[in-house]
């Protein structure tokens, strides 16, 4: 399930220490500390013992420069496994406030990176999806970004054949969150009288949906490399027989709870 690709072999201290790891992790111990300075090839014996359990792992990073470090170097090791960067998408975060001496309220503010936000969906997808996958995150994994089962549940899936008109599947879409303009953007989508193109909110999938009597006659998939020039690709799509869309927002509940 992991497959390490690398030009070097454990060497020196490494080999002991990944196995003392591997049967610690196998007995259930749940604390153990890897020791070595720096450029001693930590990131490489974690790979090892990754790659020899064969489960999903989250690595937490106290900042987001380790973490993008450590994302690299284990996407480097594992390109043909799911490896994703999940850290906090503020760039900026003004909490609100209120001076009494002045009698000043302070408005909360804050400015969210779209490009750290579409990661956290890749992520987030991923591990609903794969079971080869590999989460560098910073502390802020922590905090909760709502309910893994009502994101997975309010996934819309559609098919060829479905019954489906156009526009109940806009109403499902405006459900998810996703926003209808005439630019196509990440978590978007525009329609015509018999199709959509929707956006995914991981930034890598355009899908085309083309209608016939009220229900879906054609899925096309476009992969996007560049999420933010999509206006100036052409994209390649390829007919697929179904497609998942998951919720444009983590913020969403189904109607039980809302």
């Amino acid at each position: 399930m992991f497959k390490l690709h690398s030009t070097y072999k454990p060497t020196g201290d490494q080999p002991e220490a990944i196995t003392k790891l591997i049967e610690g992790l196998k007995n259930g111990q749940k604390n153990m500390t890897l020791l070595g300075v720096t450029g001693s090839g930590k990131t490489f014996t974690m790979a090892n013992v990754i790659a020899n359990l064969k489960k999903p792992t989250l690595v937490i990073s106290h900042n987001k420069t380790l973490a993008a470090q450590l994302y690299q170097e284990l996407k480097d090791f594992f390109p043909e496994n799911s490896v994703h960067y999940f850290v906090s998408y503020y760039d900026y975060y003004q909490p609100e406030a209120y001076i009494p001496h002045t009698n000043t309220y302070i408005e909360k503010d804050a400015k969210v990176n779209q490009e750290i936000d579409r990661l956290r969906h890749a992520a987030t997808q991923s591990l609903l999806n794969r079971d080869d996958v590999i989460i560098v995150a910073s502390v802020s994994c922590i905090y909760n970004i709502g309910s893994p089962e009502d994101y997975k549940s309010l996934c819309l899936n559609i098919f060829e054949n479905q019954k489906i008109s156009l526009t109940e599947l806009i109403k499902s879409l405006a459900r998810l969150q996703y926003q209808k303009d005439y630019e196509i953007k990440r978590g978007g989508f525009r329609n015509t009288k018999d199709e959509i193109e929707v956006f995914s909110a991981d930034g890598n999938n355009l899908y085309k949906i083309v209608f016939s009597k009220n229900k879906i006659f054609k899925i096309y998939n476009a992969r996007v490399n560049h999420p933010d020039d999509i206006e100036f690709e052409k994209p390649n799509y390829q007919r697929i027989l179904e497609a998942k869309i998951f919720p444009a927002k983590y913020w969403i509940a189904p109607n039980s709870k809302t």
